[in-house]
């Protein structure tokens, strides 16, 4: 490591306060990447400002037709919460395959979404569920939040205060995943909102995606069989060690179909 000032805020004024004396700064939430990343010098902040003595950014607040999760809620909070697998069992079940149990005992919802790993599970859901990414200083859409890798539309003093989630009918988050690391390859989210049918794609392209060839066809039905015969155009998508590009195409495919499954069969349940 290196030498950096360390400061805890306890509220969220407090947290902008530290920010605006400069300094490079940068924010901590649950910090499984970003002390990964000084311990590697891919990051040098010179102060850190650690968000966990902030207790307003954490906790569940479940309504009829949206879910409120402020941004400090742990990964491990979210898998294990009653009323969210009662409400949002595909974001319940989400959090639940996120890396190990480390991870999710100290990652956060904001981190996550604030760090926006083209990999990461929570990006997917976010886009998924047309969720809004609330700040201290406005509320941002997923569809505009994500703008490419590691890169998304937060300026250098915003802070996330909580994730708001629209109830769909119905969701579901399927993952093809690293056996060592558990990222995404690919993971798809897919929601039904009474036959309007959003499909985020995750791991397999620089940024998280909609994939609006399958929202289509799985809007006009909303079955596996209706993506089974169709093509995902890999010309975007990522060649690396794990799969190549026309791999990862058939992935998304196949994870669409199995999301779609446990849906419907989470649908029967209910």
């Amino acid at each position: 490591m290196y030498s950096f000032t360390y400061q805890k805020p306890a509220s969220v004024p407090e947290a902008q306060a530290c920010l605006e004396r400069g300094g490079e700064a940068q924010l901590l939430a649950g910090g499984q990447s970003l002390t990964a990343a000084m311990k590697l010098r891919l990051s040098s902040p010179k102060a850190l400002i650690d968000l966990a003595g902030i207790a307003e950014l954490a906790g569940i607040r479940v309504a009829p037709d949206a879910v409120s999760i402020g941004a400090m809620t742990r990964h491990a909070d979210v898998a294990s919460s009653e009323a969210l697998r009662a409400t949002l069992p595909g974001l319940a079940q989400l959090a639940g395959g996120i890396a190990d149990r480390m991870v999710r005992t100290m990652g956060t919802l904001g981190g996550s979404l604030a760090n926006n790993d083209p990999a990461a599970d929570y990006p997917a859901a976010a886009l998924g569920l047309g969720a809004t990414i609330v700040t201290n200083k406005r509320r941002i859409r997923a569809d505009d939040f994500f703008l490419g890798m590691f890169e998304t539309a937060l300026d250098d003093k915003e802070i996330i205060t909580e994730v708001v989630f629209p109830v769909p009918t119905r969701s579901a988050y399927a993952k093809f995943k690293h056996p060592a690391s558990r990222y995404a390859t690919v993971g798809v989210f897919v929601a039904d909102f009474n036959g309007l049918v959003r499909v985020a794609v995750t791991g397999a392209a620089l940024v998280v995606f909609r994939a609006t060839e399958l929202e289509q066809a799985l809007s006009a039905n909303f079955a596996p069989e209706a993506v089974a015969a169709l093509r995902v155009d890999d010309s975007q998508l990522n060649s690396d060690l794990n799969a190549d590009a026309a791999y990862r195409a058939h992935l998304i495919t196949r994870m669409t179909m199995q999301a779609v499954d446990t849906a419907l069969a989470g649908s029967a349940e209910a």
